[in-house]
């Protein structure tokens, strides 16, 4: 069956929040991390059908939905989870703020690298934790580890490792060696690993094929909590369902004492699209990561083509990262998401990532309004 990301719903005046920010401005949306697709047709069909039944009392995940989690998690990473290592979360953002809560006390330190999703940032101050960073390091075909600076970092006190993979904003899938890598030192540190997977379904290039961190051997996996959500893959974040894998019965039992009382229960809407998206819409998932695949090779060429600007391949999500620091410098320009706005293109901040000068592009958009996009960027730069 076709699948059309060609053309895009007209979001303007909706209740978007990308679409809304720039509301009566001739600025095309490019920051926050949703696509402008509708979800698959799949899971509108299944929405559609609860909605019929009509009933919407109080309920828990069903046995189907379960199995739909851990035979896709199965069949996309070679990983074979159990449905009792499932602890349900209406997102992300709650999940890892939740394992600060249940690792760390006050005091702890709560390691991640930078740049990084801005939650990651804000999550240990939510728990009285300290905040300890390392830069990750463009090498200027992808960003890599500083692992002498990540040991000394780790050893100030942390408890809680916060891994990004794939990383949201440089867009790396970390190999099985950097995984090693960072396995080992938790090991070594005696580490608790919270790792955000939620762009697991996305890794655009084949040859980077995504490895769960827990999936390394079951030593790494007694210390993990993975997080993931079938909202970035499937386009679903405003059914608010995600969960954490966490193998080991201990661990899962801090955990889940850390939301009691606090977190509330997934909605059913998005358990009923969760079920049929890991199901039911592996063909919709590879036409889209096709379209993806293409528009990612586009913004890098349209990228470095530009006087002072750069960015690296995306192995994986919609997102790129572009660094503007030189041509800041030369035209003596300080804030670049400003003057991109301003010239008729919404990017996300740098700043916001712990990394001033760069700019965040979410490329999940057909390929005429990229092309518009970039052709603002481009006389934004040039003009």
């Amino acid at each position: 069956m076709p699948f059309d990301f060609s053309t895009a719903p007209d979001r303007t005046g909706s209740d978007s929040i990308k679409w809304r920010r720039y509301a009566g401005r001739d600025v095309i949306p490019m920051w926050v991390a949703d696509m402008d697709f509708s979800a698959p047709p799949a899971v509108l069909d299944a929405l559609h059908a609860r909605i019929d039944h009509g009933v919407f009392g109080y309920a828990d995940p069903w046995p189907s939905v379960l199995e739909a989690v851990v035979e896709g998690i199965a069949r996309d990473h070679a990983w074979r989870i159990q449905p009792e290592w499932l602890v349900w979360l209406p997102g992300v953002v709650t999940g890892f703020n939740v394992a600060v809560r249940a690792v760390g006390q006050p005091g702890d330190g709560v390691f991640t690298a930078t740049p990084v999703y801005p939650p990651f940032l804000h999550a240990p101050a939510n728990f009285e934790q300290r905040l300890v960073t390392t830069p990750l390091v463009n090498s200027g075909q992808r960003w890599e580890w500083n692992w002498p600076a990540t040991e000394a970092a780790v050893a100030d006190g942390v408890r809680l490792f916060m891994l990004c993979n794939p990383h949201n904003p440089v867009g790396r899938v970390f190999d099985r060696d950097e995984l090693g890598r960072i396995a080992a030192l938790a090991e070594r540190h005696d580490l608790v690993i919270c790792s955000d997977e939620i762009h697991c379904g996305l890794v655009l290039d084949p040859a980077t094929p995504h490895i769960p961190i827990a999936a390394l051997d079951e030593q790494v996996a007694r210390r993990s909590i993975t997080l993931m959500a079938p909202s970035k893959t499937w386009n679903i974040p405003a059914l608010y369902c995600a969960f954490a894998i966490i193998p080991d019965p201990t661990l899962r039992a801090r955990y889940k004492r850390a939301m009691a009382g606090i977190v509330p229960h997934v909605n059913v809407l998005g358990l009923t699209a969760t079920e049929v998206a890991y199901r039911d819409c592996g063909p919709w998932r590879e036409a889209l990561i096709a379209t993806l695949r293409s528009n990612a090779a586009r913004v890098v060429e349209a990228i470095n083509a530009l006087p002072g600007l750069s960015t690296t391949p995306v192995e994986a999500t919609y997102l790129a990262w572009i660094d503007c620091r030189d041509w800041l410098a030369a035209k003596g320009i300080d804030n670049a998401a400003r003057h991109f706005e301003q010239a008729g293109v919404g990017l996300s901040d740098g700043k916001d990532f712990g990394l001033p000068g760069f700019v965040r592009l979410n490329f999940g958009c057909p390929a005429a309004r990229l092309e518009e996009g970039l052709a603002r960027i481009r006389r934004a730069v040039t003009g």
